[in-house]
């Protein structure tokens, strides 16, 4: 007999739950394009966006998911022909390495594997020798949600700087805006790619571009960005479509508002703390199961873990086990496998996925731990005793 009956929960690593107060927002008739609420509403919500990226410069919105202002990114700073330094720590470092070989780019690629941060040593070894300038950018992750790792993008910068190297900084904050910690001037990142769905607790459809001057200044270099993604034209826009390149996605900037009002009302600090409480209760129940039995935290330094998403190893054939269990038992999604593959597990069935970002608080990582200790008991996995007790501790300290 199922205790599936209920509201459920996405524990999924994006999209992310998306509050009562965003749905609600969202649920209204389409508006007037050309003045009215919806128009008024767009600079203040480029300045809150700024806000969250911490950066005084530059904000534009494309409809579309982090894939399209990935190559929105690539477009307005590199041409065919030039050279990018791509830092790869999982699949989504690979896929816009993917868009940017499809634009002409050529990639260095610096692969650090799927359980380890960027090694600082080899992006100073191949910024060094690039003594021609010819790298024109480097790309990296700040958080892989393949993989949950968490990149030192301020220790990245300081290796820049140290070798005096001119590449522009590009980070993919899809996974970690809003989520984990980050300071886009403040750490001196060049432009940031971020999207609706994850910390931004709003559905699909928007993805966001932050730059600086220096990024601006190389958008004047290229030669063949196309229409759509040119952000030129979205900075100080003429008319109210061209923030958005033609119809703007009017329900969603509804509800983005009201997320937007959320984060901010909570405020920053307190965001970032509420998401590293809440990771670390999943990780103390992890490791105190994993004491005697498979189940094991992909990223064993907690540095370089990720507060907004924990990708977890269990062993075949538990993985696909317990995600089949916990949704049909007790109503919770967990995040399958994604590029997690080995020659044992091809298909990458013994991982998991934990998304804990945006709308989450202790009831839903204490009640999702103790569904997933239910079916580790109900499945016969083998584990030690204490993980859910072991998550209520840190919640209690807060």
């Amino acid at each position: 007999m199922s205790l599936a009956n209920g509201r459920t929960y996405l524990a999924i690593p994006g999209p992310s739950v998306v509050p009562d107060q965003v749905l609600q927002a969202m649920h209204q008739a389409s508006p007037n394009i050309y003045e009215g609420p919806v128009v008024d509403l767009v600079p203040g919500i480029i300045d809150d966006l700024k806000a969250v990226a911490r950066t005084k410069y530059h904000a534009a919105i494309y409809i579309s998911n982090g894939h399209g202002v990935w190559e929105a990114a690539i477009a307005n700073t590199l041409n065919a022909g030039d050279t990018a330094l791509l830092l790869m720590t999982g699949a989504f470092g690979r896929g816009w390495g993917e868009i940017a070989t499809c634009l002409g780019v050529k990639l260095q690629v610096i692969d650090a594997g799927r359980k380890n941060a960027i090694d600082l040593n080899k992006v100073r070894d191949a910024l060094s020798v690039d003594r021609k300038r010819k790298i024109k950018a480097v790309m990296v992750c700040q958080v892989d949600t393949s993989t949950s790792v968490l990149n030192d993008i301020p220790a990245l910068r300081a290796v820049i700087d140290d070798v005096g190297h001119p590449a522009l900084l590009m980070v993919d904050c899809v996974a970690s805006l809003g989520c984990d910690q980050f300071e886009m001037d403040a750490w001196g990142v060049d432009l940031v790619v971020a999207a609706s769905q994850k910390g931004f607790m709003t559905p699909p459809g928007m993805g966001f571009l932050f730059f600086n001057d220096k990024a601006d200044l190389a958008r004047g270099n290229c030669t063949n960005v196309s229409w759509y993604w040119d952000w030129r034209p979205r900075l100080n826009p003429q008319e109210f479509y061209m923030y958005f390149g033609g119809t703007a996605p009017t329900q969603h900037l509804f509800g983005l508002r009201v997320a937007l009002d959320m984060i901010l009302d909570e405020g920053l600090a307190q965001v970032w703390h509420r998401h590293r409480v809440l990771a670390q209760a999943y990780w103390a129940a992890i490791d105190a199961w994993g004491q005697t039995g498979p189940i094991k935290l992909n990223i064993s330094d907690p540095v370089s873990r990720s507060c907004a998403v924990t990708t977890v190893s269990i062993g075949l054939p538990y993985g696909a086990q317990l995600r089949d269990w916990v949704i049909d038992n007790a109503g919770l999604t967990l995040g399958i496998s994604l590029a997690m593959d080995t020659p044992d597990d091809p298909k990458g069935s013994g991982v998991f996925r934990i998304g804990h970002m945006g709308h989450v608080n202790a009831h839903m990582v204490l009640g999702s731990i103790g569904v997933i200790e239910a079916a580790m008991l109900a499945l016969d996995i083998p584990h030690a005793k204490g993980g859910l007790a072991a998550a209520v501790a840190v919640c209690a300290k807060g």
